[in-house]
């Protein structure tokens, strides 16, 4: 099996606590980098000069040569520099593509850094590009979202999210409580994690069932809220890895899988590309489910868990409603899952979303999550979701 040998390690992470209404100032998209690159450093006790690799989604600031734009914004000459454009994978993908280059001897340290929010400087003479309300779905000229999708008002993710519950129901059935309990236990593990947005603010199965229908049958406590922050962490070679302040958490193996963008050309609606890439990572890391200590998987919605548990292996095809019923996925419990609430209730910070999952994981690793600890945890498994189950990556994370 080629990959990863598991010698390039995530030595820091920065995590901004989410806000609902922002009261940090509004930066540009390059300045939020520039404040996120420094707090992941610090985290790491190493300092620029350390840099000489950085992997991003992109700068508002600049559609093309994002990579350069940063390295002179930082003042950090690099050897390596991509863009890595996979929605909420998009944090997934890079920190592989970060252990990969270092593996490669490419470089040596790497930011992969993702800021919270986009913003642009107003101008009335050149005001920013509107985005829109198109979810994941495009509405430039000639895309064939726009062309095949849009006009017959398949747009946004709630809906789309919803399809694939409702036909998940009609193959294996549908247990509302069960499904509502991935909610509630990821509540319990955010009031675990004092900068979670919903700290302190438990809920109750019947709480998220009595919460207003959304898309049928997902409800609004089953479904992500966007936030503000922003999130990071610093991937370095073995050699720096010694001389950063965290355990080392080595990036063991990988697995990325993109079938379609939108889930009208899906082949089996209910079988997600995460099952490929899972199984690639797995292989790669020459180790089983069984031997995960924990999981941080994509929640922009509960169906999002139930489906990528099921199709990561961690429980047979159809079965996933009994599991999250007869598990207890807190911290605490025989399935650790999102152990700082996931984007459900630590908050969904933009393309910062997929960047919890992995810092989730290594918080853990390096013994660093506080009240929410996952006793002896060595292990994690990581995944990311973009657009509507289509792209797909898993991580495997080890502290040994």
């Amino acid at each position: 099996m080629t990959g990863l040998r598991g010698e390039a390690a995530i030595v820091g992470f920065v995590e901004l606590p989410p806000e609902r209404k922002p009261t940090r100032p509004q930066l540009f998209t390059i300045e939020q980098y520039a404040k996120l690159a420094k707090a992941a450093l610090d985290d790491a006790g190493l300092d620029g000069s350390s840099i000489d690799g950085l992997v991003t989604h992109g700068i508002a600031e600049s559609d093309m040569f994002a990579p350069a734009t940063l390295s002179e914004y930082l003042g950090i000459p690099i050897n390596y520099g991509e863009v890595v454009d996979l929605g909420g994978a998009t944090s997934a993908g890079m920190v592989w593509r970060a252990a990969a280059a270092i593996e490669l001897g490419l470089c040596e340290a790497v930011l992969v850094i993702v800021p919270g929010a986009y913003n642009l400087p107003a101008s009335k003479q050149r005001p920013p590009k509107e985005f829109g309300y198109f979810g994941a779905s495009s509405n430039n000229f000639g895309s064939p979202q726009a062309e095949f999708e849009i006009p017959y008002g398949n747009l946004g993710q709630n809906a789309p999210y919803a399809q694939i519950a409702r036909r998940y129901a009609a193959e294996f059935g549908y247990d509302p409580r069960a499904v509502a309990k991935i909610a509630a236990d990821q509540r319990t593990n955010a009031c675990a994690t004092p900068d979670a947005v919903f700290h302190g603010r438990p809920i109750t199965i019947d709480d998220v069932l009595a919460s207003p229908m959304i898309a049928d049958p997902l409800h609004r406590l089953e479904i992500v809220m966007p936030c503000m922050g922003g999130a990071g962490v610093i991937v370095t070679s073995a050699d720096v890895a010694r001389r950063a302040r965290n355990r080392p958490v080595w990036v063991k193996g990988f697995g990325e899988h993109i079938a379609f963008k939108t889930p009208t050309y899906a082949e089996d609606l209910l079988r997600s590309p995460i099952s490929k890439a899972a199984d690639r990572a797995f292989d790669m890391a020459d180790l089983r489910r069984s031997d995960m200590d924990m999981a941080s998987i994509y929640d922009c919605y509960t169906i999002t868990v139930l489906m990528s548990v099921e199709d990561a292996g961690f429980c047979e095809k159809g079965k996933g409603m009994e599991f999250m019923a007869s598990h207890d996925l807190t911290y605490a419990g025989d399935f650790p899952l999102n152990t700082a609430g996931g984007q459900l209730s630590f908050g969904q910070a933009g393309m910062a979303g997929g960047m919890h999952h992995v810092v989730d994981g290594a918080r853990q690793i390096m013994g660093r999550a506080g009240d929410a600890q996952v006793r002896d945890c060595n292990r994690a498994f990581v995944s990311g979701n973009g657009g509507i189950m289509s792209e797909q990556v898993a991580l495997i994370l080890e502290g040994n």
